[in-house]
């Protein structure tokens, strides 16, 4: 009887093991040239800008993903924010959209804007929060009935009060449900929506209060975070801090999302081929892994198909497989 009970035990802890240890929900890459040349508006398709391929949707999904982030330019978008949408860029997008999730993919549409509309920022002087609300009513009417499609609010603000950053997140979200779109909301926080600055005051009242006031009244929203794992946190350098920095800097936006009862998806994070961005993009992959409460899923950044020797690019090429896909192969939902 006593061996029996062991038995059990063990399989119990087996089973509880396997659960902790298994991949989040979500798990993808960036797959971003859309947002090329911002500067150029409305830029030249295939000579400013491109759209991922539909190969790259199979490539990814082959091994394992089940997400894509697509990074896209708002003023191509919607040139005119009273306007309709731009039929040629918006038609780019929804070509891929469609392949990819008639195909079992999510993709997050993110306008990679830092909030900012026409260089301005949203909800500051003649550039107020309705211009964004204008945006995703357009863009939730035409995806309500598709719930592979993610709504990412916007991709990084920054440089601006978080309560303002606020208002535009709330405004935005009631324009989406006015629709009837019931698709799951992506909400950043301020200051790049960095997730080891959520406590900061450091650009402003800190993330961890403003945002308790997102309002969504299907409650079916996620906290959107990025993290670098470099000595600044920009993501613009090849050497990660140390081999626990990824762990590390999401411990704090973690207990803080578990304590408020949030989910969260980390939409950005990288680490350059070295031993030490390894480690630490293993041990942050592992943390998420065990704190599903909070951790819906993650995509890396970045691939697309003109990122060429980009350090933390995992497009593949001729010679095969990026060498960051091995450090990830364990970890993708399957």
């Amino acid at each position: 009887m006593k061996q029996a009970l062991v038995i059990v035990i063990a399989l119990v802890a087996l089973l509880v093991g396997v659960i902790i240890s298994a991949p989040t929900n979500l798990t993808g890459v960036n797959l971003s040239c859309g947002e090329f040349a911002a500067s150029k508006i409305p830029g030249v398709y295939n000579k400013d800008y491109t759209l991922p391929t539909t190969q790259e949707v199979d490539y990814f999904r082959s091994k394992g993903a089940n997400l894509i982030r697509l990074p896209l330019l708002w003023e191509r978008l919607e040139p005119n924010h009273d306007g309709p949408l731009d039929p040629a860029y918006s038609g780019y997008a929804d070509t891929f959209i469609s392949y990819a999730t008639s195909h079992g993919m999510n993709v997050i549409i993110d306008p990679h804007n830092y909030a900012r509309y026409y260089s301005q920022i949203v909800g500051q002087s003649n550039n107020s929060a309705t211009v964004l609300g204008d945006l995703w009513a357009l863009l939730a009417k035409k995806y309500a009935g598709n719930s592979n499609v993610i709504f990412g609010l916007m991709n990084e603000p920054h440089d601006m009060q978080t309560e303002n950053w606020l208002t535009d997140a709330n405004t935005a979200i009631a324009a989406i449900r006015n629709q009837g779109a019931k698709n799951l909301i992506l909400v950043p926080g301020n200051g790049w929506t960095g997730a080891w600055t959520w406590t900061s005051n450091s650009y402003g009242t800190p993330n961890s209060q403003v945002m308790l006031g997102v309002k969504d009244p299907d409650n079916n929203f996620v906290f959107e975070v990025h993290q670098y794992l470099d000595s600044d946190g920009s993501g613009s350098h090849a050497e990660c801090v140390n081999s626990t920095i990824g762990e590390n800097r999401v411990t704090s936006f973690t207990n803080w999302a578990r304590t408020n009862k949030y989910k969260a998806i980390l939409g950005e994070f990288a680490g350059a081929n070295n031993t030490v961005c390894q480690e630490a993009i293993t041990g942050l992959l592992n943390y998420m892994e065990a704190n599903q409460d909070v951790w819906l899923g993650w995509s890396w950044w970045a691939a697309g198909p003109w990122w060429g020797t980009y350090m933390f690019s995992i497009e593949p090429t001729a010679s095969g497989d990026a060498p960051q896909m091995a450090w990830l192969a364990p970890h993708w939902h399957h």
